[in-house]
């Protein structure tokens, strides 16, 4: 069944408001990058899980030198975040127009 022009408008309107933020995202990654902050607020759990032990295990080994390995390697995982967060915005809010597409369609919107 196709939606009407009003029900995607309103579809729309929901991901505009509902939707993830390019903006949050990149200030999210500026600060709060090496835990993971921006891949938690685009429901990335697992990485930015992955990411806050890296960081966390890193942080740790540096008094005996193998932190800083561990620590660039997190670094360079976020330089390609940087790259990333585009990407990642744009499949979140995709889903969030899927899920509400469907809502619609069944009648639980």
């Amino acid at each position: 069944m196709a939606l009407t022009v009003q029900e995607q408008l309103l579809i729309e309107q929901r991901v505009t408001n509902n939707g993830k933020s390019m903006i949050v995202a990149y200030l999210l990654w500026i600060f709060t990058g090496w835990f993971g902050g921006h891949r938690f607020y685009l429901g990335k759990y697992l990485s930015a899980i992955l990411l806050l032990i890296l960081w966390g295990l890193g942080t740790l080994l540096t008094v005996i030198g193998v932190g800083f390995i561990l620590l660039g390697i997190a670094g360079l995982w976020l330089l390609i975040d940087a790259f990333l967060i585009p990407a990642m915005v744009s499949t979140a809010n995709d889903d969030l127009r899927a899920r509400l597409i469907r809502d619609m369609q069944s009648g639980r919107f």
